[in-house]
């Protein structure tokens, strides 16, 4: 009986694995119509067909490979990432060090042998070659010696060694090398530059190589077809990405290695020079996040620099605008706001902060962020476990902050003016602020950057006007604030001066206070000189007009009073 039963029953079988491949094949099919005309509605429409494939097929090669070039076409690149987030090169180190110290962390317990089992599965690799190579790589990876269990800063060259030797990259022939190229490039608009700089050089060099291999299996006369693309995904498109993400890099580590080297105006210059010149880009605008990491940056290089505090908090100000949640920016421009004495602007900054490290404390994770959203290349994202102290230190700072008493802001520093500087100057100063802070075109930046998310561009635009309106107040309150201890100080030297003439004018007149006319007495006396002298020469002038008149034969007696003329 059993021997009848199971040709009914393999052909049951047979006939439901057919019927699945045909189901997946029309469902590809329809997808494939959809995607040829390259209309947006009718790319969204596909992705439709391309679900209903993989829910029959979950791991079905060339409807994942559709469905994430759709993803692609569409700018969906968090869809992308979130959909081919194992081979993310940054993802999967954290991967790698949160396993090794979720083993370090319960070796004591029974469970570390199946612990280190799911470490291994981790790195996947082939068991004739590289076993040896990967199993010594990952005893000498950073993140497992040494007891630091934190996330490092990490090269390029370092990141392709574990994305290359390490494992991380699959097997291309089995899973294909599209994966590289459309993660590649949904990286690079996210912001994630060395991950895209990885990922498209690996997909670069893995289309040389089967390209390479594919030729050599031809003869000269025959011309090797490659299945035509779907959608427009042409090397020379990915050339051009490539090429713009080395530059990105490339300027920005000349930047940093300046602002390193202590040439702050050098560094504030390249910084500019990369975020002004983002918008004549051929391989399209630079991402938010990366844009927002430089103008933290330059911030920090400005206020080193010794400039005014009002470029720096405007650079904040535009970080914030693009990256809300972003605590390099809200740690800068509260260390800002303290230097500058602005107690209210730099509490409600602490606030947030505050707020950041709780959930960064309770989730792992930023709110409104993906695991794999980790800046890590830019050296200010928390480890995990210095989250606690950072979090006690902002309370501290609060309660210090909230029990001081009002203190005045400092006008100057926010201006870049020095102490007893003149009306010349602060009126130019308050020109040039004025003119480059006016909230009318603190919004330009904006379209300059590519948003990778489905942010609202009108929102952004709000935001970095609204930023640009409290700044602008702030610079008025203090050019009057300057411009009132200008004035008060020259009041006061006009008294001064007014108050040594009338010293000097007094004793002269002979009116005044006794205390004037015996306390400068050496000028009295010069004055009671000239007074005799004066009485002589008259009495000389008299005695001579007398003998004149004597000599000339007038013998009459002229009556003259001597009292009078008596000396």
């Amino acid at each position: 009986m059993s021997s009848s039963s199971s040709p009914s029953f393999a052909g049951d079988k047979k006939h439901w694995w057919l019927s699945n491949r045909k189901t997946i094949e029309r469902y590809l099919k329809d997808a494939r119509s959809l995607l040829a005309t390259q209309n947006p509605s009718d790319v969204s429409a596909a992705l439709h067909h391309l679900d209903l494939a993989l829910a029959v097929s979950p791991n079905h090669e060339t409807a994942l490979e559709l469905k994430a070039r759709s993803l692609l076409f569409l700018g969906r690149f968090r869809d992308v990432a979130d959909m081919l987030q194992d081979y993310i090169p940054s993802f999967k180190c954290n991967s790698e060090c949160s396993s090794s110290s979720s083993v370090s962390a319960t070796s004591s317990d029974g469970l570390s042998q199946q612990l280190s089992k799911d470490k291994v599965k981790l790195l996947s690799f082939s068991s004739d070659d590289h076993s040896g190579t990967v199993s010594s790589f990952s005893s000498s990876s950073s993140c497992i010696d040494g007891g630091d269990q934190s996330f490092k800063c990490f090269s390029v060259s370092d990141l392709k060694k574990r994305f290359l030797v390490g494992g991380l990259s699959k097997n291309s022939e089995m899973e294909g090398q599209w994966r590289y190229d459309v993660l590649g490039q949904a990286c690079s608009h996210l912001g994630l530059m060395e991950d895209a700089l990885v990922l498209l050089q690996t997909a670069k060099r893995l289309a040389t190589a089967d390209f390479r291999r594919r030729s050599n299996s031809f003869s000269d006369d025959i011309i090797a077809k490659s299945p035509s693309p779907t959608l427009s995904d042409s090397s020379g498109d990915v050339a051009r990405l490539l090429a713009h993400v080395k530059l990105l890099l490339r300027r920005r580590a000349a930047a940093l290695a300046a602002h390193d080297a202590g040439l702050h105006a050098e560094s504030v210059r390249h910084f500019t020079k990369l975020l002004e010149g983002s918008n004549g880009s051929r391989a399209g605008p630079v991402p938010s996040t990366f844009i927002a990491d430089c103008y933290v940056h330059r911030a920090r290089a400005c206020r080193a620099a010794g400039r005014g505090l009002a470029e720096s908090i405007a650079d904040c100000n535009r970080a914030l605008a693009l990256d809300p949640s972003s605590i390099p920016a809200l740690s800068t421009r509260a260390d800002l706001f303290e230097s500058g004495r602005c107690v209210p602007d730099c509490l409600g900054d602490l606030e947030h902060l505050k707020h950041l490290y709780a959930s960064f404390l309770r989730d792992r994770r930023l709110p409104g962020r993906p695991a794999w959203a980790r800046p890590a290349t830019t050296g200010h994202w928390p480890r995990y476990s210095d989250v606690p102290g950072a979090l006690r230190a902002v309370s501290e700072k609060i309660s210090e902050l909230r029990g001081l008493s009002c203190c005045g802001v400092d006008h100057h520093a926010l201006l870049g003016l020095r102490k007893g500087c003149s009306r010349a100057e602060l009126e130019r100063a308050h020109v040039l602020l004025t003119l480059r802070h006016r909230p009318e075109k603190a919004a330009g930046f904006v379209d300059r950057v590519g948003f990778a998310d489905e942010r609202d561009v009108d929102l952004v635009r709000d935001q970095a006007k609204m930023s640009a309106r409290m700044l602008y107040r702030l610079l008025q309150k203090a050019r009057a604030g300057v411009l009132g201890s200008i004035e008060a100080e020259a009041a006061l030297a006009q008294r001064v001066s007014d108050r040594a003439e009338m010293e000097l004018e007094e004793p002269v007149v002979g009116l005044g206070p006794p205390e004037y006319r015996t306390g400068n007495v050496d000028t009295v006396e010069a004055v009671a000189a000239a007074v005799k002298v004066f009485q002589g020469v008259f009495c000389r002038d008299m005695a001579v007009v007398e003998s004149v008149l004597s000599q000339a034969g007038f013998n009459r007696p002229i009556p003259v009073k001597y009292e009078a003329l008596r000396c």
